[in-house]
């Protein structure tokens, strides 16, 4: 059983000094020492992998992944991770906090979040490899005067890369639906004000729209309500904290917003089909 805390682990990526922007290459045989890699964390800032060779499992927001090289694999810092296994693994990895990447693209990745693992042809995996091998050569030249500006301009252009790949494999469309458009803008401030904010009423007050008109549009876009996509998310990250924190459940129902711990824990075991006690414990190993 992964060792808790009272919150959840945040690593930070690359275990150097915070530059903000850090990449590298890895390659591993096997798992080393499977206690010193299975924790559940999250990193400290948006982190993107080039896996070049051999074949990954891991569990991401307990979803379990089996990733077959060449693929590109996403995670947001909000996102908990472990790595389950790994066998003859190369795998090339960078991360960029919010202040160095391009907003625009900082803006796309939280739309693309949570994102699937993407499997590259031939093609993309070689334009991938030659631009990750470029970017590294950049990051050992710290003495040029533009060091900074060399590693921003040249990581983003990876992270340009990646998202070009999931933009490509979406449904495609000359532009967004008015229906698409306002779940867009509710998904991102369902993100922000999750752990506050509880009815649709005052995620519609906060996008100026009626609440009829903002329920046809979530239900439109995706085949559910408001009220669905505020309790989903707000039990995903009651999940995260009862399995990779030891906060008692009456603790993570006041994190979340909740001062009425029954009714917090009668909505738990509605959308997830479990008591709190009963979905940490069956999450033990």
């Amino acid at each position: 059983m992964p060792k808790k805390t009272t919150s959840i682990p945040v690593n930070q990526f690359g275990g150097g000094p915070d530059t903000g922007i850090v990449i590298e290459k890895i390659a591993f045989k096997n798992l080393p020492v499977l206690e010193e890699w299975d924790q559940p964390e999250r990193h400290d800032r948006h982190s993107f992998f080039l896996l070049e060779k051999g074949t990954i499992t891991m569990e991401i927001d307990f979803k379990k992944y089996k990733i077959r090289s060449p693929s590109v694999i996403y995670m947001h810092p909000n996102q908990v991770h472990r790595i389950m296994q790994f066998e003859n693994v190369i795998v090339s990895c960078w991360a960029m906090n919010n202040e160095d990447l391009h907003p625009e693209y900082l803006a796309l990745l939280e739309d693309i979040t949570p994102a699937n693992p993407l499997l590259l042809n031939k093609e993309m995996f070689s334009l991938f490899s030659e631009a990750v091998s470029l970017c590294i050569k950049f990051s050992k030249r710290d003495n040029d005067k533009l060091y900074h500006s060399l590693l921003k301009d040249s990581c983003n252009g990876l992270v340009a890369l990646i998202l070009s790949q999931y933009i490509e494999r979406s449904l495609p469309a000359d532009r967004l639906s008015r229906f698409a458009t306002v779940t867009k803008l509710f998904r991102e401030t369902l993100e922000q004000h999750f752990a506050r904010l509880k009815r649709p009423a005052e995620y519609a007050q906060k996008l100026n729209l009626s609440i009829p008109y903002l329920n046809e549009c979530v239900r439109n876009a995706t085949g559910f309500s408001v009220s669905y996509h505020i309790q989903q998310r707000v039990v995903l990250e009651a999940k995260r904290l009862l399995y990779h924190s030891d906060r008692s459940v009456k603790e993570i129902a006041t994190a979340l917003g909740y001062d009425d711990y029954p009714y917090f824990s009668r909505l738990f075991t509605k959308v997830a089909g479990m008591p709190p006690l009963v979905f940490r414990n069956k999450n033990l190993d």
